[in-house]
Parts: structure tokens; sequence; C-alpha cells
């Protein structure tokens, strides 16, 4: 790929460096990040690799098995944060799934048993992200009207209003998997 011309140029404080490209270099490189030589001004082939990369990205569900202990919230957000963002979801929506997720895991840590399994799952499908927990506890979750003075229960208040959707699922006597979905940002 053609390199740009660096010049180095000494001014009162210090030096700076001023970048330029040449027509041909722009061409090249807008080639290399759409993959194929159009003309330049064709923003669409631009914005569409980021959906296109997103396609590929969302072929295999993860999961993140973490242990019940109260780190595991922030473990789970960063790994559900970094996930997301691989299968090419930014912006608002990946922050909004991150809370949520966090959420959700404090909730299976603070009312499952002491040092259970928690398994945490993303799917990124192309109009949705569905983040599920699944504990083995079977007390179901509820949204709760907390007041500005307790310290707890505004969790599943936060995933009420921010998902698209969300629900429980019974796994049978030995747990239970409660899920939500949040709609990607636009690219």
């Amino acid at each position: 790929m053609p390199r740009p011309s660096r010049i180095s140029d000494r001014c009162g404080a210090g030096t700076r460096t001023v970048v330029r490209w040449s027509w041909t270099a722009v061409q090249a490189a807008l080639s290399a990040v759409v993959g194929h030589s159009r003309e330049v001004g064709e923003l669409r082939d631009i914005r569409s690799a980021a959906s296109a990369r997103r396609v590929a990205a969302r072929s295999v569900p993860a999961e993140l098995v973490l242990e019940a202990r109260p780190a595991a919230a922030r473990a789970a957000r960063h790994w559900v944060m970094r996930t997301v963002a691989d299968a090419g979801v930014h912006g608002s929506s990946n922050q909004v799934i991150e809370l949520l997720a966090g959420e959700i895991v404090a909730n299976a840590v603070v009312h499952g048993p002491l040092d259970g399994e928690i398994r945490v799952q993303v799917v990124v499908l192309d109009d949705e992200v569905r983040v599920s927990v699944s504990d083995e506890s079977t007390a179901r979750p509820s949204v709760q009207r907390a007041l500005p003075t307790d310290s707890a229960g505004r969790g599943m208040v936060l995933v009420a209003a921010l998902s698209t959707a969300w629900g429980v699922e019974q796994r049978g006597p030995l747990g239970k998997t409660v899920w939500f979905s949040v709609g990607p940002d636009a690219d």
C-alpha cells in the first residue's frame, strides 16, 4: 500500500509533522478498506464495511462461565462489551448491553447459591443482541420500585426500561435463565 509523504517542519515550540496523501494513495487506502478498487467518493462502501464484518462475526454464540462471586458482574460486563464490540455493535447499544448484563449477573450472584455457576451467553443477530444469564437458583427476578433512599432494587427496572424485550425461563428444578435483547445501533 502506498505510504504518505511526511514533511517535518520546525516551528516555534518544536517540530510538527505534516502528513500528505497523494490522490493515488487515498484511492489505494480506500481500495484496501472496501476490498476492491472503485472511484473515491462512494461512501456507501465505507459504511457497509462495518456491516459486512458484523455479519461475518455473528455466526457463533459466545459463552462465559463464572463462579458466583462479587467480581463476576464486573468480569461479565467487560467480556460482554468486548464480545459485542468484536461483532460490530458499538455506540450506545454496546453500553446499554454492558450495563444490563452486569445487572443480571449481579442479581445471579446476590440471589443465587454461594459459589454456584453462572453462564453468560451472547448472541448477535442482524436486528438484535440477546444476552442470557443462567444460574442455579429458581428464584425469579421481579421489577421492583425502589425508593430513592434504597441501596438496591433497581437492576430489573433498568432491564425492563432499556431492553427491547426480556424474560425468565426455568431450567428444571435447578436453575433459571434470565435474558434480554437490545437492538444494535445503525452503522
